[in-house]
């Protein structure tokens, strides 16, 4: 009989570890609304909100939440909605797993040292996984800013997104790539809107150095 008990506490004390966690609304400006799971409407979030497992969270226009979960701090942009499918945290591992249904979200994953934080993002196109790092995603793109990335489209393959790179789905929903380039020098004219090869320019931002050398972002 006191087997039997002590296993019983044994699976209690298992189970509450695990899905005991949860998140909290740290600030927010603008119409920021929660769903609690099991909830039938949305109400308005509060500084200090706790958001459990499959709470829902929207944003309006010109609205942002900034969220905190773990080690993970997720900044939620205007007209987002996502929801936190899972939450738990078991022998030093944290594990998220985000359900951005619409709009663009930032997170930055900083565990502790001695623990694991396993973060997904997934979108309806896309499914982002990390172990400590930051990028901003919506549900077609991913930009990293710091440490790297698995990204993975509806095609099943993943790659790896490192820091400073980004990367968009293809009408196949691939998990390609805008592809930065840095010229050694200034290439020969081509048609307005192309690059040397043919290529549509996406953007210049990057300020030409002084030794004239350019650098553009081109996708194709």
């Amino acid at each position: 009989m006191k087997r039997i008990v002590f296993s019983i506490l044994i699976i209690f004390v298992f189970v509450f570890s695990v899905y005991s966690q949860t998140g909290i609304i740290r600030e927010f400006t603008g119409d920021v609304e929660i769903k609690p799971a099991r909830a039938s409407a949305f109400i308005p979030a509060q500084q200090g909100s706790i958001i459990e497992q499959d709470t829902i969270v929207s944003t309006g226009f010109r609205s942002t939440a900034v969220i905190t979960v773990g080690s993970n701090t997720i900044t939620v942009r205007p007209l987002t909605r996502l929801s936190l499918a899972e939450i738990s945290s078991f022998a030093g591992t944290e594990n998220l797993n985000v359900n951005l249904q619409t709009g663009r979200i930032r997170v930055e994953v900083k565990p502790p040292a001695g623990t694991r934080a396993n973060t997904t993002v997934q979108s309806p196109s896309a499914t982002a996984s990390v172990r400590g790092t930051e990028f901003e995603m919506d549900t077609h793109n991913v930009e990293v800013i710091t440490g790297s990335i698995g990204w993975e489209g509806s095609d099943g393959i993943a790659v790896s997104v490192n820091n400073g790179s980004s990367r968009t789905l293809t009408s196949e929903g691939g998990a390609q790539s805008t592809i930065e380039i840095i010229t050694g020098s200034i290439m020969p004219s081509a048609p307005v809107g192309t690059g040397f090869a043919g290529e549509t320019v996406v953007s210049s931002e990057i300020p030409t150095p002084s030794d004239g050398n350019i650098g553009v972002i081109v996708g194709w």
